[in-house]
């Protein structure tokens, strides 16, 4: 198998998963190569501040998680053990970048300008929840399976149309390399040699379905080399080789080098969505393995551990600090009026017409009248 890789990823360390090579900065017991780390040009604020940003989005991941099981929200898609690949990718990025996220990265979504408390809210049905606010460059999540992934390639299209620097990137797991969106972008973003990184979280599983279901191909980057892009396969649970790896992809596209496809290998812990038991087809060893052995946020903190920049003193401030915070956000978000079924003509167009003023209307009438029944 041939992957093409950049010419600064071939000093990375080779790791091995399912006999596959791919990339990592840290070993499991976090131990690295101080030169390596050296070249990234981190400093001790970044790799802090990068840490505590994975903390944060597995708090964020377990309340929200427990929210569900309370019935406060809606059906939920927890990410926890995929924290290293989104924050990882996330912080590659410049707040002019545009990102196209899934329902499944909320990790990288605070990272870039995402408030919690609108998390919240879109996971009660709040329309707010899909507001995204002034200068973040952030697309509403996305549900459908691939779907964002061709608009993802317009987005990047316009910014070479237009001669801005600024790049695209657009998440996706596994399973949306078997949908045609997936192939579609890809194409059209290699013909037009686009400004664009595709970001795979292989985290093994689609739904109830293992790779090896979903593909005739060994691994998912080696489908870039077919479209004519770069490849880059990373240890998805290292978030310094994440970081190193989106980091020059991103360079490349905003070099006018064309687009990248990276596959993060890492592993959703969870279920699919809460109204999946994963128990069903997921055998234990494995995820005993992938969620005590090789979990992103122990890896992490045992590498700044060994650099001096993590105690348990800390960590136990941090996380105290995070839940007070995250709870703040979450009491906020339900302490908003919710909004109504009516207020969705509000968003349809820029400027409201007749027509749209006279559905809305209508609506309006429909639920007064349903309150009047059950009051009656």
């Amino acid at each position: 198998m041939k992957v093409i890789i950049d010419e600064e990823m071939t000093n990375l360390q080779k790791a091995q998963v399912v006999d596959l090579d791919y990339y990592q900065l840290i070993d499991l017991d976090g131990n690295s190569n101080e030169k390596q780390i050296s070249n990234l040009n981190l400093d001790d604020s970044d790799l802090s501040s990068m840490y505590e940003w994975m903390l944060k989005a597995r708090q964020m991941d377990k309340k929200l998680l427990n929210m569900q099981r309370q019935g406060r929200i809606g059906t939920y898609s927890p990410f926890s053990g995929q924290e290293a690949a989104q924050i990882g990718s996330a912080m590659a990025l410049k707040e002019t970048d545009w990102m196209f996220p899934t329902y499944r990265d909320l990790g990288a979504c605070i990272v870039n300008g995402i408030p919690i408390q609108q998390i919240v809210k879109y996971l009660k049905g709040h329309l707010e929840g899909s507001k995204t606010p002034e200068n973040v460059n952030i697309l509403p999540l996305q549900i459908i399976i691939g779907g964002q992934i061709p608009q993802a390639a317009g987005c990047a299209w316009a910014s070479k149309l237009r001669a801005e620097k600024d790049i695209t990137i657009t998440y996706f797991g596994d399973g949306a390399t078997s949908q045609g969106d997936f192939h579609e972008g890809m194409n059209f973003a290699s013909v037009f040699n686009l400004p664009i990184v595709f970001f795979c979280q292989n985290n093994h599983w689609a739904i109830s379905v293992p790779f090896n279901k979903q593909s005739g191909s060994e691994t998912i980057v080696q489908k870039a080399e077919a479209y004519g892009m770069k490849g880059i396969r990373v240890d998805g649970n290292d978030v310094l080789a994440v970081y190193k790896a989106t980091k020059e992809a991103i360079d490349r596209a905003r070099n006018n080098e064309g687009p990248t496809l990276i596959e993060a290998v890492t592993y959703r812990q969870g279920p699919h969505t809460t109204s999946d038991d994963p128990t069903k087809y997921r055998d234990q060893e494995e995820v005993s393995e992938w969620t005590n052995e090789k979990d992103p946020l122990v890896r992490f903190e045992r590498f700044l551990e060994k650099r001096g920049l993590l105690t348990e003193e800390k960590k136990k401030s941090l996380m105290d600090e995070f839940d007070q915070k995250i709870l703040n956000d979450i009491k906020e978000a339900e302490e908003t009026i919710p909004t109504t079924i009516d207020q969705v003509f509000d968003y349809v167009y820029d400027h409201s017409h007749s027509v749209l003023q006279d559905q809305k209307n209508e609506v309006a009438q429909r639920i007064l009248a349903k309150k009047g029944d059950i009051h009656g």
